[in-house]
């Protein structure tokens, strides 16, 4: 428990104070555990009376934490939990049942940024400018900011298979996915310290985490400062911002130009549209059937109507896709991008990190941390006599080490 000794009694008791509202635990509830009046709870969460290991090792457990997230060592950098749990009050949410979500974000973001603090790198940001939507159609605005974008990161009007690592190298976003109840979509969030920080929810399918992480990435755009928690289903008439996100998503994945190309020339060719082509357009695009569906009825290029055809069919996409043998595109599940992984293998091969730091980075067991060590810093090689072996990498080698030697000589 010496860690617990080194840490800053305020940071401990704020990191209190945070995972007990993630939890949705009253004061009283966490006074009523600990067996200690609720006045001394509250000096324990300002820092003002020291807590004991124990104490903190149930409160710990309470909150569905590790003892080793309390008591981490660093600064707190910038809380964005307070802001999502306004828009959830905001929003009628039970914050129980989105308080893990939005502590994960939190802890996401901060663990990226002590990494990039410890390895004195940065993360590059190309935000685009950000757009005010006014009064006019937030839908058309939306397909023009999305040919803007497309443009802006150089991707033309062709289809965008790495999307997560289009946003990250090219705009600057951090984005992780998480398990979230199956109704949220994602959560966003920005501040000056963190940058654009985005959540998707793990449990979705491939195509709607696609759609999720490009509707973020609209709030981005218009409401910057603005966090926010979007469900898959919105109650009620949609605010012109959810408009706009939600359109931009669409015509980002789906650009005008490439839609129509591809719909015309299958039309010339074939003499007609049916739901095959449909199915190898949405695979060809990396979107979801009855989002194409909604996209080709919105450009006017099908009639109103067959989204709903389809679902009252029990239209079943999978058993369409292996019929017309449409291979799987490649999945990245991984809950942290590889940047994020990679910094952190990088640290721990410094030094910097024990193997126990390195495992809460990750999420995970030692045994798979290690796993991950390994598969970051080894690379496959196939030798001139066709054996194949794995070669250990040097992440601090200098590849311009015999080029900057020559041009001293």
């Amino acid at each position: 428990m010496a860690m617990i000794d080194q840490t800053d009694p305020k940071i401990v008791g704020l990191r209190l104070a945070e995972a007990r509202k993630a939890r949705g635990v009253t004061q009283e509830e966490a006074a009523k555990h600990l067996g200690c009046s609720r006045p001394t709870l509250i000096a324990i969460e300002k820092g003002t009376r020291q807590a004991k290991s124990e104490e903190i090792v149930s409160l710990a457990g309470l909150y569905g934490h590790k003892v080793s997230d309390i008591v981490r060592p660093g600064e707190p950098l910038s809380n964005l939990q307070p802001h999502l749990r306004a828009v959830a009050n905001q929003m009628k949410v039970d914050e129980s049942e989105i308080g893990d979500g939005i502590a994960s974000l939190q802890r996401f973001a901060e663990d990226y940024r002590r990494l990039e603090i410890m390895l004195s790198v940065s993360l590059p940001t190309n935000y685009p400018e950000i757009v005010t939507i006014g009064r006019g159609n937030p839908v058309a605005l939306a397909e023009d900011v999305a040919d803007q974008e497309r443009r802006r990161l150089g991707v033309g009007d062709q289809p965008v298979v790495h999307l997560r690592s289009l946003l990250e190298a090219e705009v600057g976003l951090r984005i992780a996915y998480e398990d979230l109840p199956s109704r949220v979509a994602g959560m966003f969030a920005f501040s000056s310290e963190l940058g654009g920080v985005i959540l998707v929810n793990r449990k979705h399918p491939p195509e709607r985490r696609r759609a999720t992480m490009l509707h973020e990435y609209g709030h981005l755009i218009t409401d910057r400062f603005k966090p926010g928690i979007d469900y898959l289903t919105y109650t009620g008439r949609k605010p012109a911002n959810e408009r706009f996100a939600e359109a931009f998503a669409m015509a980002f994945l789906m650009p005008s130009t490439s839609i129509r190309r591809r719909f015309n020339q299958i039309v010339n060719e074939s003499g007609d549209f049916q739901i095959s082509d449909l199915c190898r357009l949405s695979h060809f695009f990396y979107v979801s059937v009855e989002a194409m569906t909604l996209r080709l009825e919105g450009l006017g290029m099908i009639p109103k109507g067959v989204r709903d055809h389809l679902k009252e069919s029990r239209f079943e996409v999978r058993r369409a896709a292996e019929m017309l043998n449409l291979e799987d595109h490649p999945i990245a599940d991984n809950r942290f991008p590889d940047r994020y992984m990679y910094l952190a293998v990088h640290a721990y091969d410094r030094g910097e990190l024990s193997e126990g730091e390195l495992s809460a980075l990750l999420r995970c067991d030692r045994v798979s941390a290690r796993e991950t060590v390994e598969r970051y810093l080894t690379t496959t090689e196939i030798s001139d006599d066709g054996h194949i072996h794995r070669v250990q990498l040097e992440p601090q080698f200098s590849l311009l080490g015999e080029k900057e030697s020559a041009s001293m000589d």
